[in-house]
C-alpha cells in the first residue's frame, strides 16, 4: 500500500508508454474498464478486486494520479469478450477482433510471459479473463 491514504495501487500495464496512455485514457474519461488474466492474480496471490473498493492510480513514475472505484468486476472466458467491453477500455477499438488483437500482443509479450513465469504462454478462447469497470472519484495529480 501506498500513499496518505493506503489504498491498493491499480496498475495498468507495464510502466512505459503504454502505462502512460491508458492513465491518460482513465483521466479522460475514455477508459472505464480494464481486463487481466486469473492467472495474473493466482500468479501474484492478489484477491480479485470487489464492487466498492477503491485504489489509487499510478502512472510509470509511481505517482498515485487518481482514486478508482469499483463498480462491476466480471470473470469471463476470453470468448465472452463482448463490444462493451472493447469500447470501454477506452483505446479505440471499435471491434471485438481489433481489442482481441491488441490484447494477445500484450498478454504474449514477453513482460506479460515473464510475469507469469511462462515464456511459451499463450491465450485462447478459454482463458479466463478478470475484468474490472470503474469510474475516477478523485483527481490527485494530472498525467
Amino acid at each position: 500500500m501506498t500513499g496518505p491514504r493506503a489504498l491498493k495501487p491499480f496498475l495498468l500495464a507495464f510502466p512505459g508508454p503504454l502505462r502512460d496512455r491508458l492513465v491518460a485514457a482513465v483521466l479522460s474519461g475514455e477508459k472505464t474498464a480494464t481486463t487481466g488474466l486469473l492467472l495474473e492474480y493466482e500468479a501474484e496471490k492478489e484477491e480479485l478486486p470487489e464492487v466498492g473498493e477503491r485504489s489509487a492510480l499510478i502512472d510509470s513514475d509511481g505517482h498515485e494520479v487518481a482514486v478508482v472505484e469499483i463498480t462491476e468486476v466480471q470473470v469471463l472466458p476470453l470468448r465472452d469478450a463482448d463490444l462493451r467491453l472493447a469500447l470501454a477500455e477506452g483505446e479505440g477499438y471499435r471491434s471485438v477482433a481489433e481489442w482481441r488483437a491488441g490484447h494477445e500482443d500484450f498478454w504474449h509479450g514477453e513482460e506479460m510471459r515473464e510475469a507469469l513465469g511462462d515464456p511459451g504462454f499463450v491465450v485462447d478462447g478459454d482463458t479466463v479473463l478478470v475484468v474490472e469497470w470503474f469510474r475516477v472519484v478523485e483527481v490527485l495529480r494530472e498525467a
